[in-house]
């Protein structure tokens, strides 16, 4: 199996989220409240998230700087 699908198919907790990617466990339960944020799904009474949509999720929201903007 190649990295890409292996890391398709990899699903993480909230807790791994955060420990990962520095995101509090708090945010991401009120993004799921407000309906915001990455994708996740319910296991029973289990919150899972697909570690391609947490990252999708990540580069879709770049912050833009001087040295990113195009010249004009």
């Amino acid at each position: 199996m190649n990295n890409e699908s292996a890391i398709s198919k990899k699903v993480l907790t909230p807790f791994e989220i955060s420990s990962m990617y520095g995101i509090p466990e708090g945010s991401l339960a009120n993004m799921r409240c407000n309906k915001i944020g990455p994708k996740y799904y319910k296991a029973g009474r289990k919150v899972i998230y697909r570690a391609a949509d947490v990252e999708a999720w990540i580069f879709s929201q770049p912050v833009l700087t001087r040295d990113s903007m195009p010249e004009r």
